[in-house]
């Protein structure tokens, strides 16, 4: 079967009625985790969780004690659980075990499969995981989603808002390790006390290694034109390791966010925003009543050309983008002295 939303999971698991396979696979373990936690509570009965819950690892499972594994009816229960991690440590023999059983599957079996697959793997034993169970792919956090990810989070298990500014500085402090980012939350929310907002000064006062210059506020800089401050700020990005080509592709897609806005108002963007990335609408839309879309084609077509010069010329990513950036300057201040 093709692989499913976390949103159709949900109904499979409150419903049951989809069978009782699953395969959650990808790079971020903390999602892998957190279906698993909820594909368990579906099923296991916790009066009987001695008799009916076992777990075990890849590299561990050797192929009879796998067989025997699934094979086990489950005792005064209708369920039995069995999650398998790190499905990539199998032996061949142990994957025809799996393959066996997630093909027709023992009735009573809730079998919870996890793996990371290997890049550029070409093995059918995930193929055939993937077509026969119950399959959500639990891909690495884009950079964009996480600060949404963030405040959803919050939001979602805590009852708590976080300001948009401390969570796009939680973000590129730590990353999008989304383990982490659940443990900074919840320290956040802890030393909030009962109040139901964290903000940036928060973010500062918790701890943890911050940035000197949050990208994605250098980012609004350009977006609102804000050239001198945008200059000012642009070598301590480049000091934090930033590179040229990676800026030139943010300012590209914050100024065609941008172009949304103005050639079809906020519904245009919202639209085109994935859930997680709807958090920066609340910058974009008053930012591009500063633009107009020829103005915003000219910039992008300067930003075109700074990407050719990154990767042709003899310009570092600094002198290259502080040309970009003064060439939009005087741009802007052309027009309005005409």
């Amino acid at each position: 079967m093709p692989p499913i939303s976390q949103q159709a999971l949900a109904r499979a698991l409150r419903d049951r009625s989809q069978g009782s396979v699953f395969f959650f696979h990808g790079d971020e373990e903390y999602l892998r985790e957190a279906l698993v936690d909820r594909a368990v509570a579906a099923y296991l009965d916790p009066t009987t969780r001695d008799f009916n819950f076992d777990q075990l690892r890849g590299a561990d499972a050797s192929a009879d004690a796998l067989a025997s594994l699934l094979a086990t009816p489950p005792m005064m229960a209708e369920w039995r659980v069995v999650v398998l991690r790190e499905a990539q440590g199998l032996s061949v023999k142990a994957r025809e075990v799996l393959e066996a059983v997630v093909s027709a599957p023992e009735p009573g079996l809730a079998l919870v499969v996890t793996a990371t697959i290997p890049s550029a793997s070409k093995a059918r034993f995930y193929d055939n995981l993937q077509k026969k169970a119950l399959s959500v792919e639990c891909a690495a956090m884009d950079p964009l989603e996480a600060p949404g990810w963030v405040i959803d989070l919050a939001q979602r298990e805590h009852g708590v808002e976080v300001e948009v500014d401390a969570a796009r500085a939680l973000v590129a402090g730590i990353g999008v390790d989304l383990g982490t980012l659940s443990s900074e939350v919840e320290k956040l929310i802890a030393y909030a006390g009962d109040r139901k907002t964290v903000t940036l000064e928060d973010v500062k006062a918790v701890g943890g290694t911050l940035p000197k210059q949050d990208r994605w506020a250098w980012f609004d800089l350009v977006a609102e034109r804000r050239f001198a401050e945008a200059l000012a700020a642009l070598p301590v990005l480049v000091d934090q390791g930033e590179s040229g080509v990676s800026l030139v592709i943010g300012m590209g897609s914050q100024l065609l966010r941008v172009a949304l806005v103005v050639a079809g108002g906020q519904a245009a963007l919202e639209r085109e925003l994935k859930p997680f990335q709807r958090w920066m609408a609340k910058r974009i839309v008053p930012t591009a009543r500063r633009w107009t879309l020829p103005e915003i084609d000219a910039a992008l077509e300067d930003l075109l050309r700074t990407d050719r010069l990154l990767k042709s010329a003899s310009l570092n990513d600094r002198q290259a983008l502080e040309e970009l950036l003064l060439r939009m300057w005087g741009a802007m201040r052309s027009r309005e002295a005409a």
